[in-house]
This record gives C-alpha cells, structure tokens and sequence, in this order.
C-alpha cells in the first residue's frame, strides 16, 4: 500500500535467498512481491529491475513485467528492506510437462532469443559476487566433504579437474555479455505467450554460452542418446545464436562442470539450512543423472555430438 498503492492477500513461496510472495490483488490479479533484507539484496535487486527493464519489447520470448512504484521507481528502498514487484506468469513450468523434442527446440530458439535480447545491456551489479558464476567454480571442490556417494564425487572430481585446467583458460576467447544464469526447468514455463523465463535473480555477466549449458544440462536424462536428451535443445538455440567452434567444444565440458557445481553447492547449502533441504535439493537427482551420461564420452565424441545436433 505504502509504495504501490495496493491490496491484497499475500502468500509467501519457497525461496533460498530473497524472499518471494505471490500478491493476489481483489481484482483477482496476480503479482510477485521480492524482498531483501540482506545488503547484498540491494544490488541483486538493482540487477534484476534493470534485466526486466531491458526486456520490455523483447519478442520471440516472454518475461515478467516490472511494475513500478507510485514514485516511477523500478524498486522500493528503505533503511531495513527493499523490494520490487513484478507481473505473475501463468503456465506450467517445463519440468512439469512432457518435454517432447518439440518443446525443447521451442524452448531452446526461445533462450537464444533471450541471449539476443540481453546481449546489448548493460546493466548496473553486474559483476556483483554471484555463487553461480563460473569465475567461482575452482573453489567449489572445497565442499567435497558434503557429497554422500564416492562415486557422484569422483565424477565431480573430474568434472571439475577439467573445467579448471582445460575450459576455463578458454574462456577469455568466447563472447561474453549479461546472462540469466539460470534458465533451469524451474524458471522456464510453457505459457500462454509462449516460452517464458522467470527468475532473474543469478543473472550476471558470463560467457554468452552459459545460459545454453544450464538449460541443457538440466535435460541429460535419457543414457541411450550421447547428449542424454539435450540435443533438441542445444539445436533450437544454435537455429538463433549459432554456437563459434571454440564454443561448441566448450559445451559439454562446461554442462559438466555446471552439473557438478550444482551438485556440490545445494548439497552443502541443504546442510546449513535443512528445513528447506528438499527445495534446496530438487534439481540434485537430475544433475548427477546427467553428469553420469555425459561423463563416458570422450573429448571428440562430445565435440561430434554437439556439431551433430547443430542445425
């Protein structure tokens, strides 16, 4: 009421950082209200009211529409909290649906879109510390101690072992520009409009490819195909943004590495907060699933398989 001039009832969402409340106004409308009481919340915020800004106009996707204050700000501040509120998205999110190699093309041209979309911004904490970001995956072995299976822990091993010595040296050679970093099955639904991310909460500056490696691997499900299910995906986004070679031999290094990352955080991340241990935790099963299809293939049967599912 005091910085938007509404009503409504409120209801609080499971979240791990900020927190997320679903607003429902008496016209039957609803909202997402985000609030931080942590100063690293300011710039995150800051970050995400600037992505959802740049947005507006986009087309080929959808995204959450900023409402602004009474004021015309893009977000409220006050000594204790800040906040923004955004437009609610209705559709089922793609882990809840049959993702047929259709729905993952659609989805894949979708990010590329995205990727386009967000290319030319530039955008205020950008470079703000991100847990996800690849500059932070090196030190992430130090939460080996947490991982429950020897042999979940030898593959990170690897998988990171990898990412260290041979991809991230690489890395300066791709472009770079602002990402989602997070365009999981969680944050990407199948809606009315078409395909919708929501979430932008992880986004920062990265390598261009990064948002293509955290949706894809998120789908190495299926051990019988050399990309585990991801090939569709990975299509549909080259149809838009066409993958450089040095980026197409990156790819499925990279999805590793982003699978283990996933893997080592919420397992360490479920241990300090264990009442939201099964949120925290959700996408785990999936990421070491993936990570064990696409670590027996060799460097070139990567590389190939990538260019093979290239449009």
């Amino acid at each position: 009421m005091r910085h938007y001039g509404l009503t409504g009832t409120i209801r609080v969402l499971s979240s791990e950082v900020e927190c997320t409340a679903e607003v429902t106004l008496l016209s039957g409308d609803r909202l997402i209200l985000k609030t931080s009481a942590r100063p690293e919340g300011r710039d995150s915020f800051r970050f995400q009211v600037a992505a959802l800004a740049g947005l507006e106009g986009a087309s080929g996707f959808a995204a959450p529409h900023l409402v602004r204050t009474g004021a015309g700000a893009p977000m409220f501040e006050e000594e204790e909290i800040c906040g923004y509120l955004q437009t609610r998205l209705s559709g089922l999110s793609l882990h809840q649906v049959n993702a047929t190699p259709d729905v993952c093309y659609r989805v894949g041209q979708a990010l590329g879109r995205l990727s386009l979309a967000l290319e030319p911004l530039k955008l205020p904490a950008m470079h703000r510390p991100v847990l996800w970001h690849v500059g932070c995956w090196p030190r992430l072995m130090e939460l080996e101690e947490h991982l429950q299976s020897e042999p979940v822990a030898a593959s990170v091993r690897l998988a990171m072992g990898n990412y260290v010595e041979l991809i991230k040296p690489q890395l300066r050679e791709v472009a770079w520009q602002v990402t989602h970093n997070d365009p999981s099955p969680f944050n990407t639904l199948l809606a009315g409009q078409g395909i919708a991310f929501i979430d932008f909460g992880d986004g920062c500056w990265g390598p261009r490819i990064q948002d293509l490696v955290v949706a894809a691997s998120h789908l190495v499900t299926d051990p019988s195909l050399a990309l585990g299910g991801s090939e569709n995906l990975i299509a549909g986004y080259a149809s838009v943004t066409p993958l450089s070679t040095l980026e197409a031999k990156l790819l499925v290094g990279l999805m590793k590495a982003r699978q283990s990352a996933l893997i080592l955080i919420n397992y360490w991340r479920a241990e300090l907060f264990p009442a939201e241990a099964a949120y925290i935790k959700k996408n785990v099963a999936r990421a070491e699933r993936g990570l064990s299809i696409l670590s027996a293939l060799s460097a070139g049967e990567a590389d190939m398989a990538v260019r093979s599912a290239g449009p």
